[in-house]
Order: structure tokens, then sequence, then C-alpha cells
């Protein structure tokens, strides 16, 4: 049985968790597990938890008489994101959201310490924040003006919780928003105007530890700054840096992709001096971009060639294992080696 370098497969076995008819009449088109994965009381955290640089408080509790299960949220084509309570092979419909006019793209749940909120972006344009008042009870607390983004918001990605309750759009009308909610209960976006020339369709947040925070002399850290990157139609990936005196600003260009770059996905750090992020795009192609120090350069390493555009990235919490869906219906799982090759060790169609 023959091996290719660097892409070597092994402990090919995989499990299912759970397998559920979802009720939904179209394409299905994101799947999230909530940031347990299991389900919590509804929770009525402070206002203050709104607010940046909050220390976070214990509003995460979990009664002891809750039989465990898992929180998933769907969207889909049928314009709807339905919200299950998933407990081995039984699942409950908890939810039904109604408000988009066109199909929903992504959903993505915001930090427990805010409550239970889901986000959602449409193909109308639209995003919507959803909060849950009580068990399975959702409302839109928030839906964006129609002047926030005149084309279809494809992606959309909360931001670390050090940072606030804010949530970062992408959209094919080139720009990228930052909704942010603040502490007197107002929300308010900023804009990357024309961050990608024909469309963005990708935005992923960094990790608030600065690289190197674990290892730093004495203990002694640079403040968390804000950084986003971003995939577009004109095959490349951005990095955008917050300045509070003049805003978002680009920091880089990372070009590799030879057509549409399909997501982005930026991994955590865990406080080690390096950065790492993850890109895919239309060319069947999967890189990984590294910076082994702040300010130095990005370097790239081919994870593989698909044979088929790849759709979505996802890096596990720990930042060293790589998720990867493409257009053959294949979802792989890649993990660097000590010797920096990035290994494939499992596969399920």
């Amino acid at each position: 049985r023959g091996t290719t370098e660097g892409s070597q497969r092994r402990n090919m076995s995989v499990s299912t968790q759970a397998a559920f008819e979802s009720g939904h009449t179209d394409q299905i088109h994101d799947c999230q597990y909530d940031y347990y994965g299991r389900v919590s009381p509804p929770s009525s955290p402070d206002p203050s938890f709104y607010s940046e640089n909050q220390t976070p408080r214990r509003s995460d509790a979990r009664p002891p008489s809750r039989q465990p299960s898992q929180r998933v949220a769907t969207c889909s084509s049928d314009r709807t994101i339905k919200v299950f309570d998933v407990a081995g092979e039984q699942q409950t419909l908890l939810a039904n959201l109604t408000g988009h006019d066109g199909p929903v793209w992504m959903c993505a749940w915001a930090h427990p310490k805010f409550g239970t909120l889901l986000a959602s972006c449409s193909f109308d344009h639209k995003v919507i924040i959803w909060k849950e008042s009580e068990q399975g009870v959702f409302s839109a607390i928030y839906t964006s003006p129609a002047t926030l983004h005149d084309a279809s918001v494809n992606a959309i990605s909360w931001a670390p919780h050090e940072f606030g309750l804010s949530l970062a759009c992408a959209s094919s009308d080139g720009c990228v928003s930052v909704v942010t909610h603040r502490a007197d209960g107002t929300w308010d976006a900023q804009k990357i105007q024309g961050a990608h020339s024909i469309g963005c369709t990708s935005v992923s947040w960094a990790p608030a530890p600065p690289p190197g925070s674990l290892v730093a002399a004495g203990g002694a850290s640079a403040a968390p700054v804000k950084r986003l990157v971003t995939g577009g139609c004109d095959n490349l990936a951005k990095i955008w840096r917050f300045d509070p005196s003049a805003g978002w600003k680009e920091e880089h260009q990372l070009r590799a992709h030879g057509d549409w770059v399909r997501d982005v996905c930026w991994s955590v750090n865990m406080g080690l001096p390096m950065n790492t992020i993850a890109s895919c795009g239309q060319d069947n192609k999967v890189f990984i971009w590294t910076q082994n120090e702040p300010g130095g350069e990005w370097n790239k390493t081919l994870l593989n060639d698909f044979g088929a555009p790849v759709w979505r990235l996802s890096w596990s919490v720990m930042g060293n294992v790589l998720a990867v869906s493409d257009a053959n219906n294949m979802v792989t799982v890649w993990k660097e080696s000590v010797d920096g090759r990035w290994n494939q060790i499992s596969a399920t169609e």
C-alpha cells in the first residue's frame, strides 16, 4: 500500500455521533455545535458582559440534574435556522427560526458569557442575531439595516470574548463589517470598504492572546490586538489590524491561490510564538500559512491538492488538527507531525 509524503493516511476509522432527519426542505449549508456541545439553561448576563475587556464571570454553571446533550444549529436554502437538542440517537427540535428572505449560508454561536446567542447570515443581505430567552424560545435582538450590505452576506465570525460582543461579516459587495454591542445596549458597525474586489467570501478572527504570551519573559505580554483574516473572489487572503485611532487597516496579503478563496480560518495559538492560518479555494488547494514572529513574513505550505474545490475549514480547539470539506463530498482531517509535515489522519464521506 503506497503513501504520499506529507499526506500519509493513518487511523482512517471514523465514528458517527448522531445522524437524524433535520426537517429542512432544501440544501443545508451549515451545522454548528454551541460552545460546549452541551445544552445549558438560558442565562441573563449582566449588561457589563457586553462591554469590551470585561472579566468573564461564571454564567455557565450546569445544574447537575440536567441530562447531557448536544445543542446543534443548522441553516438551509429553505430560509430557516433550526436548533436541535441531540442526545445519542434521539433529537428534539427546539426552535425553527424564520426571518431571512433568502438562503441562509452560515450560523454561529456566541461565547456563553454573553448568554445564548446565535447569529445567521443570508443571501438576503441581512445578518440576524437571535437570543434565547427561555428554553427553545429565540427572538431577534439585532437585524442589520439595509445600509450595512447591499449583496449576499456569505460568512460571519464572532470575535474572541476578550474583545466583547463583536461579529465580523463578509459580503459579496466586497466589504467586511464588524458589528459590536455597546454597554448602553446599542449596536454599531464599522466597515472595511472594498476589502476584496468582486466580493468577500470568508472571515475569521485572530485569537486574543498575542503570539508568545505563554513564553514571554517574566510573564509580561503585549496587549491583545484585534486582527482579522478575510478571503475573497480576487484570489487573495488578507490580514487586517484594528487601530483605535484609524480603524481597520490592511496588514498583509497572502497570495497563493489561483482562483476564489472559499474559506480562511485562523488557528488558536495557545500563547505560543507563532501565528497559523489555513486557506482553501476554488483551485482545489489548501495552504497553511505560518508567521514565526510578530511582524515577520508569512510562509506558506501546500497541505494538499484535493482535485475538487474546497469549501470549508475548521481547526480543533487546540489548534493543531484541521478538518477540510471539499466538493467530492469528503471531510478529511489533517494533523501536523513533529517534522512539520501534514498527515491525513481520517476521512469520511
